[in-house]
C-alpha cells in the first residue's frame, strides 16, 4: 500500500487505473464493473466480502476503492470508513440509504465520494473521476500543510540555536546567524542542521 503517513497524489482520471469494487452482491458488482468499462485502460477487481479486508487491498494496492452497500449498517458503515482511513486512496462508496451523521462520518473519513440512492452504470465514471480529482487536491493541500508546519519548526530551532550562540558568544543575532550560515556552507549541510547540531549539544550540557 501507498505510505500512509502522507498520501501521494494519484494519477488523472484519464491514465491506467487499478479499481478495487468491493461489493458482496455479484449482480450490483456486475452495474459497476459496466460503468467502469467506461474508464480507459482500467483493471477492475471485485473483491466480494469483507474477510481480511485491508490484508487483500495492501497486497492488490489499488488506485481506487469502489464501495457498494445495499442497507448497510451502522457497524457496516463504521468498518468501511476506517478502511478509507487507512488506504490513503479515493474511496467512492455507494449506499442505498444514509442519514446525517453517516454522511457527517463519511466526509470525516475521508470519503472521496458518497453516493446515497445513485449506483447506475452511466454515473459510475464521472463518480470515479470527481474522486480522484477530491483525492489529489485534499493531498495536495495535505503536503502543504506538512511543508508549512515543518518550515515553521524549522524557523523556531534556527532561532533557538541563534539564542544560544547570542548568549554564549556574546554576538549579536545576526553574527549568530552568519556563524551558523558560514558552518552549514562549510560542511555542505543545510543551516536547519547545524542549528539542530546546537540545540542538541546545548540541551545535552544543561
Amino acid at each position: 500500500m501507498p505510505d500512509l503517513a502522507s498520501p501521494s497524489p494519484l494519477p488523472s482520471p484519464e491514465q491506467h487505473l487499478t479499481i478495487a469494487v468491493i461489493d458482496p452482491s455479484r449482480a450490483r458488482a456486475a452495474v459497476l464493473e459496466e460503468g467502469l468499462r467506461t474508464v480507459e485502460g482500467a483493471r477492475v477487481v471485485v473483491i466480494p466480502d469483507t474477510v481480511d479486508l485491508l490484508d487483500r487491498l495492501s497486497a492488490l494496492s489499488p488506485d481506487v476503492v469502489v464501495i457498494h452497500l445495499e442497507s448497510p449498517s451502522r457497524d457496516l458503515l463504521e468498518q468501511m470508513f476506517g478502511v478509507s482511513r487507512l488506504v490513503e486512496r479515493p474511496v467512492a462508496m455507494f449506499v442505498d440509504r444514509s442519514d446525517v451523521p453517516m454522511m457527517q462520518a463519511a466526509v470525516d473519513a475521508g470519503i472521496s465520494a458518497y453516493v446515497v440512492d445513485g449506483l447506475k452504470a452511466e454515473r459510475i465514471k464521472p463518480i470515479i473521476d470527481i474522486a480522484i480529482l477530491r483525492f489529489n487536491a485534499f493531498a495536495r493541500l495535505q503536503r502543504e500543510l506538512t511543508e508549512a508546519r515543518s518550515e515553521l519548526a524549522d524557523r523556531k530551532l534556527i532561532d533557538r540555536a541563534k539564542g544560544i550562540l547570542m548568549t554564549a558568544r556574546g554576538l549579536s543575532e545576526d553574527e549568530a546567524y552568519r556563524q551558523m550560515r558560514r558552518k552549514a556552507m562549510n560542511e555542505k549541510r543545510k543551516i536547519v542542521d547545524i542549528a539542530r547540531a546546537i540545540v542538541t549539544a546545548a540541551d545535552l550540557l544543561g
